[in-house]
């Protein structure tokens, strides 16, 4: 890894998020079936994204959500894990912010480079320069949580921290909701996929957050089986009281 991936992971996410809003403007039309829209983001930034890689980076592996999995990737020393659109059913609803583009480097095993955009919001966090955490305020932890099927970890933690649930988008929406001080807590246990959270992760951890898996076991990235069963990204100052439940002690 070296410096410059941080600088490319943020400027390939950057610009597969502008691509998408560029085509969620052009075919911004009541007549336009919000079906069509979504399937045709998820490839045209999947195809830019790869390109991007391949271009940049010919000799790394590529695992995506919209591409065709390489076992190759399992040797491979570099691995780009991308998302080149979370939060499709957001992207589809006119005026929602709450979707992302994930660009994230592994290297055994781990998250080395990433970048989360946020094109709604005209906003891109990266592992380098990190995000400064946001303070943390007064009042009850907020737990976001999916917009339509809230885990029950989620009510077992507001229920044990007397905390409240922030319903939000993408999975990038709700951890990057975390480290711009939006909310407190993203627990996770209805299973995800690798591309679902590598990038959120990575940046996630550089901001300063704790990243684990509900149980405080590390994340590891480029499986045979890239599904991830549970993710836990909180406030540092409230680790101690979120894993006594998610641990179930």
């Amino acid at each position: 890894m070296t410096p410059e991936d941080h600088r490319q992971a943020a400027e390939i996410a950057t610009a597969a998020g502008g691509l998408l809003l560029d085509l969620r403007a052009a075919l911004d039309d009541p007549t336009t079936d919000p079906q069509v829209l979504k399937a045709e983001g998820d490839r045209a930034s999947h195809e830019f994204i790869a390109a991007e890689l391949a271009r940049r980076y010919p000799a790394d592996a590529v695992l995506s959500e919209e591409g065709v999995d390489d076992t190759a990737r399992l040797s491979a020393e570099r691995v780009w894990i991308v998302d080149p659109l979370d939060g499709t059913r957001e992207y589809g609803e006119a005026g929602r912010t709450d979707w992302a583009v994930h660009v994230a480097l592994v290297m055994a095993g781990e998250v080395v480079a990433a970048a989360v955009a946020l094109p709604g919001r005209d906003l891109t966090l990266a592992t380098d320069p990190a995000p400064t955490l946001a303070d943390a305020i007064a009042g009850p932890p907020r737990l976001v949580v999916s917009r339509t099927r809230p885990p029950a970890i989620a009510e077992e933690l507001r229920e044990h921290l007397a905390g409240e649930l922030v319903p939000l988008g993408s999975a990038g929406a709700k951890a990057m909701a975390v480290v711009l001080g939006d909310a407190d807590v993203y627990a996770h246990s209805g299973g995800q996929y690798e591309w679902d959270s590598a990038a959120p992760v990575g940046v996630a951890r550089a901001a300063g957050l704790h990243v684990s898996r509900l149980d405080g076991s590390p994340l590891v990235y480029n499986r045979e089986e890239p599904y991830l069963p549970d993710l836990l990204i909180c406030r540092p100052e409230l680790v101690d009281a979120v894993l006594a439940v998610t641990r179930g002690g």
